[in-house]
């Protein structure tokens, strides 16, 4: 039978010892709570169906979060994105709620909000799934089986974003490429790379010198974003690059780590944006308010897609060299200029 004892002037608590099971105690705010729980927590125990709720009823969103980027976010290859993706999280007051209190009506309320604020659909889809894989880790893995999945219960949100139509025009990769230049280190060469080879950030930081050949011209990348190895070619420009750099002992190409890569790019662009703005001043001209502006460092394999195509090249080598799986997913990252094709219908 259960034990219910009243706790203070407010408070009752439950207190239920059974043959077979682990203790079970909660505290209520009303008997009437107290005696409704106990009823249907022997129920479950006498049908053998019981499972203990007591450590996602002690655990917060935040903890779990905080376990879950420690033991499994860390391990993944794009840990970066996800730490901020759990920050994020970890900032909303759901993050203060147990994890037996969350609710799917909870998480839609939370997707709305974002919504709300102007985030895209495709960030808080991204969000939603860090958010859903952290209840299937913890009901599977951290012993909390009686945990229900909140975010199964509600929609995602499409996840289809705002299709990128960012291409450099010739003045602004002039005047990024001098900024990189005077950045100086790693930087410079990178973003030439990433022109020339359409290679993401990540797979950049972690090139290695025994990836490269240079005889063959090839990078080979034994495990990319999707998990498989692509070869990719390298151009003159690409090889004269990598020539021309000197050897680490450690055998990585470069000394900087993907989020260095991406602070150093952004003071670079800051760079060239105020030396263009000063120019413009000097020269009584009002400057272009887009020049150099929401430019990312992954816009550079955008253009250097968008390029692939200019060349000539059909889209099954430009996707052997993207590593895109499908003619979708590169036409997302493929904007041709119009100038370039009507010089085709001239040809």
């Amino acid at each position: 039978m259960a034990d219910i004892r009243k706790r203070g002037p407010y408070q009752w608590q439950v207190r239920i010892r059974r043959k077979g099971h682990p203790s079970q105690t909660k505290t209520f705010n009303t008997k009437a709570e107290a005696e409704a729980w106990a009823q249907v927590t022997e129920s479950e125990m006498v049908r053998g169906v019981f499972v203990s709720r007591k450590e996602a009823e002690s655990t917060t969103l935040s903890e779990a979060l905080d376990r879950y980027a420690q033991e499994v976010s860390s391990k993944k290859k794009g840990a970066y994105q996800e730490s901020r993706r759990i920050e994020n999280l970890k900032l909303y007051p759901l993050a203060k709620r147990f994890l037996s209190t969350i609710l799917g009506k909870d998480i839609a309320q939370y997707r709305d909000e974002r919504l709300q604020n102007g985030l895209s659909e495709a960030t808080i889809r991204r969000e939603l799934v860090v958010l859903s894989h952290v209840f299937e880790v913890a009901r599977k893995e951290w012993g909390m089986e009686g945990l229900m999945n909140p975010v199964k219960a509600i929609r995602l949100p499409s996840g289809r974003g705002i299709v990128r139509e960012r291409r450099l025009s010739s003045f602004e990769e002039s005047a990024l490429l001098e900024a990189c230049d005077v950045y100086g280190g790693d930087l410079p060469h990178i973003v030439r790379l990433a022109l020339e080879t359409g290679m993401r950030r990540g797979e950049l930081s972690g090139m290695t010198w025994v990836m490269v050949d240079l005889k063959k011209r090839t990078v080979t990348l034994p495990e990319t974003k999707i998990g498989e190895k692509r070869i990719v070619p390298l151009s003159q420009l690409a090889v004269r690059i990598l020539s021309d750099l000197p050897r680490r002992i450690d055998g990585s190409v470069w000394g900087m780590t993907q989020d260095a890569i991406t602070k150093a790019f952004i003071r670079a662009l800051f760079r060239a944006r105020t030396s263009y703005e000063k120019t413009c001043q000097e020269k009584g001209a009002k400057p272009d308010p887009s020049f150099l502006v929401g430019l990312t460092f992954h816009d550079l394999r955008h253009e250097a897609t968008s390029r692939f195509f200019e060349k000539g090249l059909n889209p099954m080598q430009v996707a052997a060299i993207t590593g895109h799986k499908t003619l979708q997913m590169l036409k997302r990252y493929t904007h041709l200029k119009a100038e370039d094709l009507a010089k085709l219908l001239d040809g």
